[in-house]
């Protein structure tokens, strides 16, 4: 099992001392988010070969790799010209990817939940193109579903992997997706088994908490997502029972398998939320 970081919070830094930023926090290995300089939020990737060589080399300099490269796109979107351009886009990423030394990338199903039925459907059009491009490079592929997607409940996206039916694409849990994705944390992990390949560690509130009204937003009845990502004891993900589902499950013994602090809600104290994460994963890892 590899522990990585996602360093979201840390996208102000140069590209190139990223590597050094990530090793000085107690990281060996990355899960690459989008940046604005190197591969963005829904839009093509700004970097060339030369950059992504430079990036390769100050990844070794620094003793880190990239465990997994997380680009987002609109592949599943409703609208036929974006999602032909998310394709275009996967296929440099994957491209990335792959001169980057890494196998595994993930993303989410990313379509729209009132257009669920259409989006299903552009989707499995995309994974038509992109599949064979997945296989012919070896690159694994890890999906999670997400508030405000098409697939947001954790068992129904389970069964859409165990649909694509291949070896090399399997199910991302993530902790603070919890409570949006059914509430049933250990029966989701328990239905996945060894599907489950990679992990997302934040801490998150319960939205459904209170009678539903843990948050008021306005007008009534708006259909708003709201989660957080948070450091691992700040809200109310049960902690102990999901390591030690874990455990059960064996998950730590597999080679193939990712842990990614995945913190995003404190930017003004993003080293020492890291540090706090990477100890605290590291203390639950060695219980368990």
């Amino acid at each position: 099992m590899k522990i990585a970081l996602d360093p979201y919070m840390f996208r102000s830094t140069q590209l190139l001392e990223l590597p050094g930023v990530v090793a000085d926090l107690g990281f060996e290995h990355i899960e690459l988010s989008p940046r604005e300089d190197f591969m963005p939020f829904f839009l093509m990737p700004r970097c060339d070969d030369a950059t992504v060589k430079a990036f390769k080399k100050a990844l070794d300099g620094a003793g880190v790799s990239v465990a997994a490269n997380l680009p987002l796109y609109r592949w599943s979107g409703p609208d036929e010209d974006e999602r032909q351009a998310a394709v275009r886009y996967w296929k440099r990423a994957i491209q990335i990817s792959t001169m980057l030394g890494c196998d595994v990338m993930n993303s989410e199903f990313n379509g729209r939940p009132e257009q669920a039925s259409l989006s299903e459907g552009q989707f499995w059009r995309s994974m038509e193109e992109l599949l064979p491009v997945f296989e012919a490079e070896g690159v694994h592929l890890r999906l999670e579903p997400h508030p405000d997607d098409f697939v947001e409940d954790g068992k129904v996206a389970v069964d859409m992997i165990r649909g694509i039916n291949s070896p090399l694409v399997s199910f991302l849990y993530c902790a603070p997706h919890t409570f949006h994705m059914g509430g049933n944390m250990v029966e989701i992990m328990e239905y996945a088994g060894d599907l489950m390949t990679h992990l997302h560690l934040a801490d998150s509130f319960d939205h459904t908490g209170s009678s539903g009204l843990r948050y008021i937003t306005n007008p009534p009845g708006n259909t708003v997502r709201v989660h957080q990502h948070l450091d691992i004891g700040q809200g109310e993900v049960q902690w102990d029972s999901f390591f030690e589902t874990l455990r059960k499950l064996g998950f730590g013994d597999r080679d193939e398998t990712i842990m990614t602090s995945c913190v995003f809600a404190w930017e003004d104290r993003a080293r020492e939320s890291t540090l706090s994460m990477r100890q605290t994963i590291d203390r639950y890892v060695s219980a368990w």
